[in-house]
């Protein structure tokens, strides 16, 4: 049996807090870098969402000024037919 004197005490509070730093070490060091990274995911997914939603407004303009245009073209060759 150990004795439990200061020195002996010592060394096994000392050596319970390396197992203990050795086992859960991995999983604090995972947690961490899971939180980071789906931080920037989330980042990433507002920066999509709203890329596609600007996507969808410059299509808009796209379609507005194709159709614009096709007006004034049938305009012009209207009136170029009826001189």
């Amino acid at each position: 049996m150990i004795k439990l004197n200061a020195k002996n005490s010592l060394i096994i509070v000392l050596s319970t807090l390396a197992i203990s730093l050795i086992l859960f070490f991995p999983k604090i060091y995972l947690a961490n870098n899971i939180y980071y990274i789906s931080k920037d995911i989330n980042k990433l997914y507002a920066n999509y969402i709203s890329l596609k939603e600007e996507n969808r407004f410059l299509q808009q303009q796209l379609e507005d000024m194709k159709f614009k245009n096709q007006i004034i073209d049938s305009l012009l060759i209207n009136s170029l037919e009826n001189k």
